[in-house]
């Protein structure tokens, strides 16, 4: 294999050169980015790049260090596959050929109807112009009541703006952690001074503000979409490779033709340890997937079946998620909710397979490794917030 092309230049894209080099893999690789920028990471974007406490995010690659050909500002527009293996990469520029391909393109903000202005955030550049608009009296809708409605919220809270959360949703973070689990986090935006309107649709952005399903109208000076967002992958339409949820892969992170992989945000893998097929819009999954699509794309044979991890900051709060809840029957709480520092298990089969710790970090280390153990618990001893979860497996 003399070629490799990376598509994404994103934090998956450069661990995925990373890992390549770290391997002995001597041969050429091109790291190809839709933007101008050299790789940064994403996650302060809605956290301190809003505040003002960074303002910036390089992750300070030393791509030529890396021998890596870096080809910033270009578009990908299609892929062809060759007959056996190998193929061509096309962008809005020119093609590259490539022995192996890791696709890393991560994912785009899912837009709201309508012919006003609608903000996103999920570039540098995004969170840059919105950070110079969040200022005292400052109108801004936020339509989304997930993860990063809930950061946009706190921040524009904190800078003085005047914020208003819409969500279709019963609760804030329904989507992410169920129902029964959002509605503890409700009573924190009215602590913030954010206006929480639940089960509040948007029938259209318009210029000025919002029309609002079933009726009526919301000013707003800003509307920012946070309804979620959708892989990357359009561009392959056509291909050949299998689409599902993003690009399918199995356990070794391989698409469906030769020497092809992927990783971070839009690849959709099988996990061995929950059974199905999932996707993670996670960074430790852009951290770590690269290291077994590199091992593999140079001959191994390793398997890719974490423990997801995820952690936001909201309110005054760390919440930190650990695992996949799908499919879990039994929840368990640890400490009251109303409280400032709690946790709440998902089970299945008496298993821990999910954890969401609240100002816990403890249990958050500690519910990895019981949950990656997949050891059955006792959900009596979880529910006791004295008992460390390293002591609840295994009894």
């Amino acid at each position: 294999m003399d070629r490799i092309v990376i598509v994404g230049a994103g934090l998956a894209g450069l661990r995925t050169v990373e890992e390549l080099r770290a391997r002995g893999y001597p041969g050429e690789i091109t790291l190809i980015g839709a933007e101008q920028r050299p790789p940064y990471d994403r996650p302060p974007l809605s956290k301190k790049v809003l505040t003002g406490d960074l303002d910036e995010t390089s992750l300070r690659a030393d791509l030529a260090a890396l021998r890596a050909g870096f080809r910033p500002g270009e578009l990908v527009t299609g892929l062809e596959l060759g007959d056996g293996s190998g193929g061509v990469v096309r962008t809005d520029g020119t093609e590259y050929r490539w022995d192996g391909l890791v696709i890393a393109t991560g994912a785009t903000p899912v837009l709201l109807p309508g012919d006003g202005r609608q903000r996103v955030l999920r570039t540098l550049d995004d969170a840059l112009e919105l950070r110079a608009l969040l200022k005292p009296g400052l109108r801004l809708t936020v339509a989304g009541a997930g993860w990063i409605g809930a950061e946009l919220a706190t921040a524009a809270a904190g800078l003085g703006a005047d914020v208003t959360v819409l969500d279709l949703a019963a609760t804030p973070l329904a989507a992410a952690v169920g129902p029964e689990v959002g509605a503890h986090t409700a009573a924190w935006y009215a602590a913030a001074g954010v206006d929480l309107r639940l089960n509040q649709g948007v029938e259209a952005v318009r210029p000025g503000g919002v029309a609002l399903a079933g009726g009526g109208w919301l000013d707003a000076d800003e509307v920012v979409t946070a309804v979620g967002v959708r892989p990357a992958v359009s561009w392959l339409d056509g291909s050949g490779i299998a689409l599902e949820r993003g690009v399918a892969t199995d356990e070794h992170l391989r698409a469906s033709a030769p020497g092809v992989y992927a990783v971070g945000d839009c690849a959709s893998f099988v996990s061995r340890r929950y059974g199905r097929r999932l996707r993670f819009e996670h960074w430790d999954v852009a951290l770590h997937a690269p290291e077994v699509a590199a091992a593999n794309l140079l001959g191994g044979g390793e398997v890719y079946d974490p423990v997801p991890y995820f952690w936001s900051e909201q309110f005054g709060r760390m919440l930190q998620y650990a695992g996949y809840h799908g499919g879990a029957d039994q929840l368990v709480w640890r400490g009251d909710p109303a409280g400032a520092a709690w946790s709440v298990g998902w089970l299945a089969a008496g298993k821990l397979v999910a954890l969401l710790a609240t100002g816990r970090p403890r249990d958050l280390v500690q519910s990895r490794r019981v949950i990656a153990s997949g050891a059955p618990v006792d959900a009596a001893r979880l529910a006791d917030p004295a008992v460390p979860i390293r002591d609840v497996a295994g009894r």
